[in-house]
């Protein structure tokens, strides 16, 4: 019997057994939002090692949750998909989700900053309408974040999906933002906007003055951000 196991039959402990290990949900939810290689995957899960997230695709793999394929073209190079039962956990973990934005305090959560994982998250979820008709880069400064994670662009395309560096791409910047990671995340979570961070000065907007000016449409929030907060 694993060492893990709870030694029970019923099936709330038998589900446990395979989806509570530490990581389990939170890589769920990467593939959930749609990524499937590797690279991406470790992009949403920052602070989790290559040789764990391995290690929970392939105890994923094994329960045929997930199904690794080889992408044409890129040989030695897979990606990974959810099955069918895998999609059927698409409301349990995005209930987790649910609950903890309701029932978890916002200070709590905004004691535990990623500069990281905001931007993914960010990136995936812009919604420009309409699109862009060239390119434009937006330039997110962070000053009171650890060294490495200050400098972000999004590079957003008409012809290509949004794109995100943490080096500079080269190319012109049109909007500069510079925030508080704290006041940035908590925009993203839809506990304040933008314009109550600009009034706060916790939130600069310097170039384009069209990008400045709908910020919040096309910055969005995120997922969760609709559901009514039971707490503070």
């Amino acid at each position: 019997m694993p060492e893990r196991s709870y030694g029970q039959f019923c099936p709330v402990a038998m589900a446990t057994e395979i989806l509570c290990t530490r990581w389990t949900i939170l890589l769920l939810r990467e593939l959930l939002a749609g990524s499937t290689r590797f690279n991406e995957l470790r992009r949403g899960l920052p602070r989790m090692s290559p040789a764990l997230l391995s290690q929970r695709l392939k105890e994923l793999e094994d329960a045929a949750i997930v199904e690794r394929a080889p992408i044409a073209g890129e040989p030695g190079v897979n990606e990974y998909r959810l099955t069918e039962s895998g999609r059927e956990l698409e409301p349990l973990v995005f209930g987790f989700g649910r609950w903890g934005q309701r029932w978890v305090s916002s200070q709590l959560s905004l004691q535990q900053l990623d500069a990281q994982l905001l931007m993914w998250d960010m990136r995936r979820n812009l919604s420009f309408d309409p699109m862009p008709d060239s390119k434009q880069v937006i330039q997110f400064l962070y000053p009171d974040a650890p060294q490495k994670e200050r400098s972000w662009w999004l590079i957003v395309d008409p012809d290509a999906p949004v794109d995100l560096c943490s080096i500079d791409p080269g190319f012109d910047v049109d909007l500069y933002v510079t925030a508080k990671l704290r006041a940035m995340t908590a925009i993203w979570m839809g506990i304040e906007s933008v314009a109550s961070a600009k009034a706060d000065e916790d939130l600069i907007l310097t170039g384009d003055d069209r990008l400045a000016r709908t910020m919040q449409s096309w910055l969005g929030c995120s997922p969760f951000a609709a559901e009514e907060r039971c707490v503070a």
